[in-house]
């Protein structure tokens, strides 16, 4: 048949594939009788398909041979006549005509069976690609399903521990209740007692007050008795001796009364021992540090709730002349800063100690001394309302300070190299600081737990906040605008080189940085693009990789001290240099400050030096 000719042509049937040689270990007589098995599956499939053509091309094979048998005959018997002979001929002629015409079609027919066979094999292709794509899609579904069962576990041994915490931290909580109580029971007692133990003491300097008084009377009463006697008056006339008798016992029964008198008028009874009244402050006072009961673990005030003022320079002075000079420190000192109220100046070095400097009548005298950093501190930073004060340190952590407590308040570690930054951010009790690790952190003062990280893996120089942003300085020459809510970058300004210090406007609408190519760039923040005001200098250079400069409180003038001991300012509005003031620095400047009064102005140096400038 011709259906079984096509069959053996080796085409494989839609919808199988005779399996590689060898495959799985199959011998040839598997493989060959698999394909004798395909080929017969695709005969049967196909021969419903070709069903009519069969029978048509089989009709036309017996018109044929019928047509030849009847032309055999013909051309053995001659007719008699030549008509039927002619309607013979050309009956046979029609039929070659007819099988032509069916061999043409059988043809075309075969080449769109091919075409299809060929289509068939594509679709199936596709197929199976569709059919590894769908079972690796289900893999995946299977390993996404997978994850999520072990993230839910996870979940629920989360929630489990979350749970055990909460309960862990309510008992904490009734405790912490229960031993506030207590301590203010325990207060209680202890100023009862101390009243009491007052007013006992209170009385018993009385009485030993009142008896040395007395003795002291009764012997001034004894001495003047013996000065009488022994020296009696001059007169013997009766009446004189008379009125001496009877003077006698006068002194006697009245001196006593009047020494008395004159004792109780000259010293009236102290009491030894202060009442309870006075002295319990104190004492009231560190009792109630240990037992003062502080929400959610807070190590604020309320002072530090209050809203800072809003203070305007209105016109800055440019300093002219130096007011005092003097070594603030031991070692070299390496930031300084002004408070708010601009009466107080705060110097960082070195020696791991702040030093807190009061100004007045343009001179600097030594307030008091902050202890509890064990290495140098490199930053230095004011609360707007003058309370608390900030510092970055070597010693990888930033510390908090209560105006008033030599020790650190608050210690924020995490950092895993020096801190070079710390600032207080727009948002009440939170700080930022950066580090030479090269994160930004996002601090809560009231827990002293970081809250965001950000990490930029790039040494962070100095950083300043704005209004739910956050600008950071890199030793990669890059400015760096960050926002807070989202912890993402928003900007990026390219400096001229190292970035030493950053300084933000009083309108915060400019942003000054300090670089190691020896000039300041000053932002416009209005427009957050890369264009900047370049400010330099003849014999200006940046002296360390630290070198702090800045900008006047009324926005006019920069301010940054070289490497040669002197201090150059510039006009913000010509863009050129306004003075220069040397002399007063042995060595580099490392940083400066201006009061936001405007009206004094401090340099420090790596020789433990500071000068108190001003125009006056």
């Amino acid at each position: 048949m011709a259906v079984v000719t096509a069959n053996a042509r080796g085409v494989s049937p839609r919808g199988s594939r005779p399996p590689a040689p060898g495959a799985g270990g199959r011998s040839e007589e598997s493989w060959k009788g698999h394909i004798i098995r395909e080929l017969k599956h695709r005969d049967l499939s196909q021969h419903a398909m070709f069903q009519n053509l069969i029978r048509f091309y089989t009709q036309l094979l017996e018109k044929t041979s019928l047509t030849k048998g009847l032309l055999s005959s013909a051309a053995r018997c001659p007719p008699a006549g030549g008509a039927p002979l002619s309607s013979l001929q050309q009956q046979s002629i029609q039929l070659k005509k007819t099988t032509g015409e069916l061999a043409y079609q059988v043809v075309e027919l075969t080449q769109q069976i091919k075409i299809k066979d060929g289509v068939l094999e594509e679709q199936h292709a596709r197929l199976l690609q569709e059919q590894r794509c769908l079972s690796r899609v289900s893999d995946a579904h299977q390993e996404l399903q997978a994850q999520v069962e072990q993230v839910q576990g996870q979940n629920t041994v989360l929630k489990v521990e979350y749970d055990t915490l909460l309960e862990q931290q309510r008992a904490a909580e009734a405790k912490l209740r229960q031993e506030t109580v207590r301590g203010e029971e325990l207060l209680a007692k202890v100023m009862k007692r101390k009243n009491q133990a007052a007013a006992r003491m209170n009385s018993h300097n009385e009485r030993r007050s009142r008896a040395r008084e007395a003795t002291q009377a009764a012997a001034r009463s004894k001495v003047n008795l013996d000065r009488s006697a022994v020296h009696p008056p001059s007169s013997t006339s009766p009446s004189s001796g008379f009125s001496n008798s009877s003077s006698a016992p006068s002194s006697r029964s009245t001196s006593p009364k009047n020494e008395k008198r004159d004792a109780s008028t000259e010293r009236k009874p102290m009491r030894l021992v202060r009442s309870a009244s006075v002295t319990s402050p104190r004492i009231l006072t560190s009792i109630k540090e240990l037992f003062e009961k502080r929400r959610g673990h807070s190590v604020c005030s309320q002072e530090e709730d209050l809203v800072s003022p809003v203070r305007i320079c209105v016109s800055a002075r440019v300093p002219a002349r130096a007011l005092q000079v003097l070594d603030a420190h031991e070692q070299d000192i390496n930031a300084v800063r002004f408070s708010s109220s601009s009466d107080l100046l705060a110097t960082g070095g070195t020696d791991k100690v702040i030093k807190l400097w009061e100004v007045r009548a343009g001179l600097l005298t030594h307030r008091g001394t902050l202890d509890g950093s064990t290495e140098g501190i490199t930053c230095i930073e004011f609360d707007p309302m003058g309370f608390r004060i900030l510092a970055a340190s070597y010693s990888k952590a930033a510390m908090l300070w209560q105006l008033g407590d030599s020790v650190p308040k608050v210690t924020l570690t995490g950092h895993s190299r020096k801190v070079t930054a710390a600032r207080f951010s727009s948002i009440t009790h939170q700080v930022v600081t950066g580090s030479a690790d090269g994160t930004i952190r996002l601090w809560d003062l009231r827990r002293a737990a970081c809250l965001q990280s950000r990490n930029v893996a790039k040494y962070c120089s100095d950083l300043v906040c704005s209004e739910n942003c956050i600008i950071s300085g890199h030793y990669d020459g890059q400015i760096r605008a960050w926002d807070s809510r989202v912890a993402s970058c928003v900007q990026v300004f390219p400096a001229q080189g190292k970035v030493t210090s950053l300084d933000l406007s009083s309108d915060h609408c400019q942003l000054l940085s300090c670089c190691r190519d020896d000039c300041l760039q000053l932002f416009d923040l209005r427009r957050w693009s890369n264009e900047r005001v370049t400010f330099r200098a003849d014999g200006f250079k940046c002296g360390s990789d630290s070198t702090k400069a800045v900008i006047s409180p009324d926005c006019c003038y920069l301010a940054a001290g070289s490497a040669d001991g002197a201090v150059y300012i510039w006009n913000v509005s010509t863009g050129k240099l306004e003075t220069r003031l040397p002399d007063k620095h042995s060595s580099s400047i490392s940083a400066v400050s201006w009061s936001l009064s405007g009206e004094y102005f401090v340099s420090v140096d790596k020789s433990k030096r500071a000068v108190l400038w001003s125009d006056m």
